[in-house]
């Protein structure tokens, strides 16, 4: 299995963006790029530079996501019937982790794979362990009852650096999420400006 070794923050330095909206990047103080050619003159972009990195930023935003799974995704996109970009999009805040990051059981993305990875996650009542796992309309994600008093839960839920977005429904006690619909690119809580037909041109040159 692949993992992420490098800083999570990285990639927001590198994109020049905050990617999450968190008060914590490192683009809130320093927007050049990392390392010593970071301040450098940046030049014009290419077509495919802007479809590169649109593909880079969208694959980043959803953490530890190979390119392999992200190729897999898009072509899953592909084949369905519709626009390209808005199946991807639905797929990938179908996956598991993307669920328990947006119903604010854990802080961020990372913690989200680890979360259900460590089978603190129920789907429908039974324990499902695969963060890429495809969570279906009308399912419900809940947090194990014994994992509830975790402080990256406790933490996540008194955060208020983001919103739940209207395509989950949180119970009374915020530990249960219904996944209501797939959403559409206008109803995600990106912090920055996503473009998923960028990443479709990218893949179809």
């Amino acid at each position: 299995m692949s993992k992420r070794h490098s800083a999570k923050y990285k990639i927001d330095r590198a994109m020049g963006e905050n990617l999450w909206g968190r008060s914590k990047s490192p683009v809130n103080k320093r927007s050049y790029g990392p390392g010593q050619h970071g301040q450098r003159r940046k030049s014009k972009v290419s077509d495919f530079g802007l479809q590169l990195k649109a593909k880079q930023k969208l694959k980043g935003y959803y953490g530890n996501i190979t390119e392999k799974q992200f190729a897999k995704t898009y072509d899953e996109a592909a084949r369905r019937k519709g626009n390209t970009s808005e199946n991807l999009i639905g797929l990938l805040e179908s996956r598991l982790d993307a669920i328990v990051y947006r119903a604010k059981f854990v802080p961020t993305v990372w913690a989200a794979r680890q979360f259900v990875n460590h089978g603190h996650v129920l789907v429908n009542g039974k324990k499902v362990d695969i963060a890429s796992y495809r969570v279906k309309p009308e399912d419900v994600v809940t947090v194990k009852e014994k994992s509830r008093n975790m402080a990256l839960v406790l933490e996540a839920q008194q955060s208020s650096e983001r919103d739940v977005p209207d395509y989950l429904e949180l119970s009374d006690r915020s530990f249960s999420v219904r996944y209501v619909r797939v959403p559409e690119l206008s109803d995600v809580p990106y912090a920055v400006k996503m473009e998923p037909n960028l990443v479709v041109e990218y893949y179809a040159s």
